[in-house]
């Protein structure tokens, strides 16, 4: 008999449940509401507040709207899409995590002091942009420690990082900016909810055979977290909903262990646990 554990650590991140909730309580008074980009990187969670009258909008359709109401998610959002609520006459439900918006200020403070900006994360992504608009497009955005040897930036430097990049390959950044530029102003901006899941992961992931990672593709903080679980069980599956799971990936097991990204709902994860036992155990439901 296959035995299946959820990671009680995995799901949402507190930024997330923040927006989400925000997003809830104001559907269920006025039964829509416009968000402004995916509010969470999880296309089934999505789909269910979809469901409830949340319309997800671009940019682009956030320029054409006017006297409505539009949610900021958790990500946060540039200088100028503040301005454009202001000449729209929208009205912001702010959702911004904490965390992000201490972030921005971090990064607009050394901006104004004449510092080159660089950002280590994810070009285009939503709080990416975010931190970039905080000086006014200048940040230079990298992904890699291979990026930095390409970098030619003469005075002071800063360092920032994507607040749900790894940990790891942020110190691997900042060695090789110390290594080329000498003095880097370094800021270890990832968040703690998110970096001390690293750590709880290694030890979920070593206790069972194999390892069902579930996670929205578009998910930076689930690709870095899935590699983490990888590293240390290689027989680790990343995945979006139950109807991606292989029959074969149990052959032989024990137990298997179901975790996430900050952007996974819970109940997706059940979900999940649910699905696994019918595929290994069907006579059950009888």
């Amino acid at each position: 008999m296959l035995s299946v554990e959820i990671d009680q650590h995995s799901g949402f991140c507190f930024g997330v449940v923040y927006a989400i909730e925000m997003a809830e309580d104001f559907l269920r008074e006025h039964g829509s509401l416009y968000c402004l980009g995916d509010i969470v990187h999880n296309d089934k969670e999505v789909e269910r507040l979809e469901a409830m009258g949340l319309k997800i909008i671009t940019h682009e359709d956030m320029a054409a709207l006017r006297d409505a109401t539009v949610l900021i998610r958790a990500h946060g959002e540039p200088p100028s899409t503040y301005l454009l609520a202001m000449e729209n006459n929208l009205e912001l439900i702010d959702a911004s995590c904490p965390v992000v918006l201490k972030l921005q200020n971090r990064v607009r403070q050394a901006y104004s002091k004449e510092s080159t900006i660089v950002i280590l994360g994810k070009k285009g992504h939503a709080e990416v942009n975010g931190l970039v608009g905080q000086t006014s497009g200048k940040a230079i955005v990298i992904s890699s420690v291979e990026e930095v040897d390409s970098l030619d930036i003469d005075g002071p430097v800063s360092l920032f990082s994507q607040t749900t990049k790894g940990t790891k390959l942020l110190y691997e950044v900042r060695k090789r900016m110390e290594e080329k530029f000498g003095e880097v102003h370094f800021n270890d901006t990832i968040c703690r909810q998110v970096s001390n899941r690293e750590p709880e992961l290694e030890l979920f992931s070593a206790k069972h055979d194999l390892i069902i990672f579930v996670s929205g593709k578009k998910s930076s903080n689930g690709k870095a977290l899935f590699a983490t679980c990888h590293n240390i069980n290689p027989n680790s599956y990343f995945i979006s909903g139950p109807e991606e799971l292989d029959p074969t990936w149990f052959e032989g097991r024990q137990s298997a262990g179901i975790c996430g990204a900050t952007s996974t709902p819970m109940w997706l994860m059940e979900e999940v646990a649910g699905a696994i036992k019918d595929l290994v155990n069907p006579k059950a439901l009888a």
